[in-house]
């Protein structure tokens, strides 16, 4: 009898060895994110192979459809167990190398408004080699995870076919033909000219996209052609219309950090495509279709860059958006998120925001992240979306630790009117009592003094400034200031430029990003009407326009003073005219409107 026993537990104990043994290893989860899988984590396990989709389109002029290079990164048990899992995508046009900047490759800023710049040089790509792996950015984030990863270069770059556009329509087709292709809905191919069919057959269907800045643009792009299987995007500091990022209200405007650059010279730092196909491209994209329509004139907002502004485009977009900014981006401005969440919010789609106070880049949390893509792509009822639409990092707060706000801009922030009073070429005030009869004040274009050279002078002719008293309480500024002028110029054209500053500046080792500027803002005067239509200004002649400074939302602590300064050329970003012009403004019909955490009551208490 006991021998008996003593076998049934053998066989007992081996059918359920046998049976974990079969067992197949699939994604964990906990608290709502998926979790690193033991079985997913060696590397040397994984599979990988590079491929070409087939799009639907013909940019290189070869008369055949252009096929994007794709790379994939996936667990072993997708071939060996016939696990089927979503996909992380991130496309990019820089994979294989970019031009670098070469003397000469910026337009050139020193010149009166309204002439035609000196032409640049172009500089070639220089690949970096034919290879079979795209890029390892991440996987080692998400493979691990239970996520399949895809990498593909963008249209005329490394290995794909075609011509980079900068934001044309190929840009926004390429990324979907690949998405097709994960749900079997288009070709790929084991080679470039070959016939070899290559299918997905593990994949789920369902596709997030994420990456940062080119990177983050195109899973909006991707996104705004509605294609199925597409759940889910993550965009770092996105480049959302390309009109606000080289034009600010008709004036033509640099990236901060890349004085000169337009959208033909975006195009040269990318191309890196086919050198047999780059003569072709060259002459139908950059020195036709850009040349003729990029405008550096006027820099009027024309058909050509609504063509490149994906808020035109957003009706068919179902993807759930996450969006990720720094409010101290000024390559990428922080305008470029907001529109866009703005627009997904109202269509109803799945939104949230999450903002930092640092410069270009920095994506969300890793876990606020894995919460977006476990929900959207594993169908994880995590309650993600029930989550604060809003995440602020604080300014003293380390980025990984956001406070979470009902949404962006703050619901309790309400705009407050504050009006200038004289005193120039010294201080004047800034206060929320409107003082008739201030007359005008003139300043003196010169943009050999810098922003920051201007916000610390005493006393200079060369801005206008207005400061409130010492803040005795903090003030909690949260979305879009927005300033109504009414000014004059000595000549048919000039550069305005606004900043509003945190005062006394502050300098030094211990000095913070966010210590001194709170916003800025630039505009073309001849765009009074609109930024599709300018016109020369009549000197002497006074001309009233508004526009928005870029969003934000800081705390101006105690003691320190709001500044609002009004030049004409800023060093950094704008044309560089012969110094000399003049701008006069009319005091009395100037002021600005500023979104505070308790609207005017609250400004008030800390200004008395």
């Amino acid at each position: 009898m006991i021998k008996k026993h003593i076998a049934f537990f053998w066989i007992a104990s081996l059918i359920t060895s046998l049976s974990l043994a079969q067992e197949k290893v699939k994604p964990i989860f906990k608290d709502g994110e998926a979790q690193i899988v033991p079985e997913f984590e060696d590397g040397s396990k994984w599979i990988r192979h590079d491929l070409w989709v087939e799009t639907e389109f013909d940019t290189d002029g070869d008369g055949k459809p252009d096929r994007m290079h794709v790379d994939v990164t996936r667990p072993m048990q997708t071939e060996t167990e016939g696990l089927k899992l979503p996909v992380i995508y991130e496309s990019s046009p820089y994979y294989a190398g970019t031009a670098g900047f070469a003397e000469g490759i910026f337009w050139d800023v020193n010149h009166e408004l309204g002439e035609a710049p000196k032409e640049r040089v172009h500089p070639e790509v220089v690949r970096r080699g034919e290879r079979p792996i795209i890029s390892n950015s991440q996987i080692e984030t998400w493979v691990p995870r239970g996520y399949i990863v895809v990498h593909s270069s963008s249209p005329g770059t490394g290995l794909s076919d075609g011509s980079p556009t900068v934001g044309g329509d190929n840009e926004s087709l390429a990324p979907k033909a690949v998405i097709d292709w994960l749900n079997g809905r288009a070709k790929g191919y084991t080679e470039r000219t070959g016939n070899e069919e290559v299918k997905a057959y593990w994949s789920t269907g369902k596709v997030g996209m994420t990456g940062t800045s080119y990177n983050g643009t195109i899973p909006l792009a991707a996104a705004t052609t509605g294609v199925e299987g597409l759940e889910a995007i993550i965009p770092v500091a996105p480049n959302t219309s390309y009109y606000h990022y080289y034009r600010s209200n008709g004036l033509v405007r640099s990236p901060g950090g890349y004085l000169g650059e337009d959208i033909d010279v975006l195009y040269d730092f990318i191309h890196s495509g086919d050198e047999s196909k780059r003569a072709y491209s060259n002459k139908t994209v950059r020195d036709t279709e850009m040349r003729n329509n990029l405008d550096r004139i006027t820099g009027d907002y024309n058909d050509f860059w609504a063509g490149r502004d994906y808020l035109n485009d957003m009706k068919p977009m179902k993807a759930a958006l996450l969006m990720s900014h720094g409010f101290n981006d000024w390559n990428v401005m922080p305008e470029h998120s907001y529109r866009i969440y703005k627009k997904a919010e109202e269509m109803g789609l799945p939104t949230q925001i999450y903002y930092h106070q640092n410069g270009h880049g920095g994506p969300p949390p890793l876990s606020m992240m894995n919460r977006w893509f476990t929900h959207f792509l594993f169908g994880i009822d995590n309650g993600v979306e029930g989550d604060p639409k809003a995440w602020i990092v604080r300014e003293n707060d380390d980025r990984l630790e956001p406070t979470p706000y009902a949404n962006y801009p703050n619901p309790e922030a309400k705009n407050v009117t504050l009006y200038l009073s004289k005193g120039a070429p010294k201080t004047g005030g800034l206060s929320l009592e409107k003082q008739n009869n201030q007359g005008k004040e003139t300043l003196i274009d010169n943009y050999s003094f810098s922003g920051e050279t201007l916000a610390q002078a005493e006393y200079t002719d060369h801005r206008l400034l207005f400061v409130t008293p010492p803040l005795k309480e903090n003030i909690h500024l949260s979305g879009i200031s927005t300033i109504k002028i009414k000014l004059a110029s000595s000549k048919p054209a000039a550069n305005l430029s606004v900043w509003m500053v945190s005062l006394p500046w502050t300098e030094g080792r211990n000095s913070k990003i966010t210590d001194n500027i709170i916003t800025r803002g630039w505009a073309d005067p001849q765009n009074y009407k609109s930024i599709t239509e300018s016109e020369s200004l009549k000197p002497g002649k006074f001309y009233e326009m508004s526009f928005d400074l870029i969003p934000d939302d800081q705390i101006i602590p105690k003691g320190q003073q709001i500044g609002l300064m009004i030049f004409s050329s800023d060093k950094d970003y704008t044309l560089h005219p012969e110094p000399g012009t003049e701008l006069t403004i009319d005091l009395d019909e100037t002021y600005i409107s500023i979104p505070v955490v308790g609207g005017e009551a609250a400004l008030k208490t800390a200004l008395e």
